[in-house]
């Protein structure tokens, strides 16, 4: 039997005023903790918690909303998506992680990724020109603190070597740490050598080309000596359930663009949109917007060509009503997720 889980992941989503300008960004995060708990409510396998520094999408701090997340539901495993690990502290990271885990056993997780743009660069006074680096060497001490509990490491992000350094607390069970990637050749190739599971955050495209990531990595796994067996891939995508297929896909696109627009005026950027957006609302595209019965079918076509175990929605972008997007959830819940099951039993 094939297993498949289904989840959300948030970067927040600041609720808008009549006049087109912005509430409080506390209001987001109650939003997205009250999100969690309807998405567990609803037999969701996963919620991530995402890592953006505007006020659109203000989740800056995803393992502090882990935490925060651990003591308030019960059964739904929780982690990043992503931990931006080019600007942050590992050993912070994981501590951070670890104390979420001792509040939830088993349901923590984190992926490290290195960020869609270089805005935390300046927040945190480090050079963008450390890029590569910094998240080589973070991340590599970040899988070194989570495999043993005392920890002798140096590399060029530390001015100190550590030496035999104990970091508490300690999870019961080591951390699932995935390796986050947008899709490059090089993430595949560092994935397969450090041995981590691969999540990927997808934009656009089409299940046939991400289809092809799936069987590099797959065969790079084996080729190093891994079993098939423990090649695991997660996917992070855009995507909305209404009630209706047209109805569900004017409202994403809607709001979708409005998130395009915002978010690159937020960093600086031009305006934009990617060219062809509709066309990724339908089949063979990579935005997963429409209603359970379509949503359903193309989650199962993906996973027929990608073989992933996990797939995420972020649905809830460019200033949607809360209401609304809780509907989503619990549509994603009560009805896509028993017809994925079905199918996959």
């Amino acid at each position: 039997m094939s297993t498949l889980e289904l989840g959300v992941y948030s970067f927040g989503n600041t609720p808008r005023t009549p006049d087109g300008g912005y509430r409080p960004t506390a209001h987001a995060i109650r939003n997205v903790l009250e999100a969690v708990k309807l998405a567990e409510e609803v037999g969701l396998h996963f919620f991530g918690f995402g890592e953006h520094h505007t006020r659109s999408m203000p989740l800056s701090s995803p393992t502090s909303l882990v935490t925060a997340a651990a003591a308030s539901t019960h059964r739904i495993r929780l982690g990043t998506t992503v931990t931006v690990l080019s600007t942050e502290e590992p050993l912070r990271v994981f501590q951070q992680l670890a104390t979420a885990a001792a509040i939830a056993p088993g349901r923590i997780e984190a992926v490290a990724g290195r960020g869609s743009s270089a805005i935390t660069f300046p927040i945190f006074d480090l050079d963008e020109r450390d890029y590569d680096m910094l998240y080589a060497s973070k991340l590599e001490l970040l899988l070194a603190v989570n495999a043993a509990e005392h920890v002798s490491w140096s590399g060029p992000h530390r001015q100190r070597p550590l030496q035999d350094t104990l970091i508490v607390p300690r999870p019961e069970q080591p951390l699932k740490i995935w390796l986050g990637s947008g899709g490059s050749p090089e993430s595949v190739g560092r994935a397969v050598e450090l041995g981590v599971p691969l999540f990927l955050g997808i934009l656009g495209g089409s299940p046939e080309h991400w289809a092809q990531y799936g069987r590099a990595y797959r065969d790079a796994w084996t080729q190093v000596g891994h079993h098939a067996d423990t090649a695991d891939i997660a996917v992070a995508v855009h995507g909305f359930v209404g009630a209706d297929n047209a109805t569900a896909k004017a409202t994403y696109l809607d709001h979708e663009q409005r998130m395009f627009a915002t978010g690159a005026a937020e960093i600086g950027r031009a305006p934009m949109s990617p060219p062809g957006r509709d066309a990724q609302l339908q089949p063979g595209g990579m935005v997963f917007a429409g209603s359970p019965d379509e949503v359903a079918d193309r989650i199962l076509h993906l996973h027929s060509l990608l073989g992933h175990t996990r797939q995420i929605l972020q649905m809830d972008v460019g200033g949607m009503p809360h209401a609304t997007y809780l509907t989503a959830i619990e549509l994603l819940g009560t009805e896509v997720l028993p017809q994925v099951r079905k199918e996959l039993s």
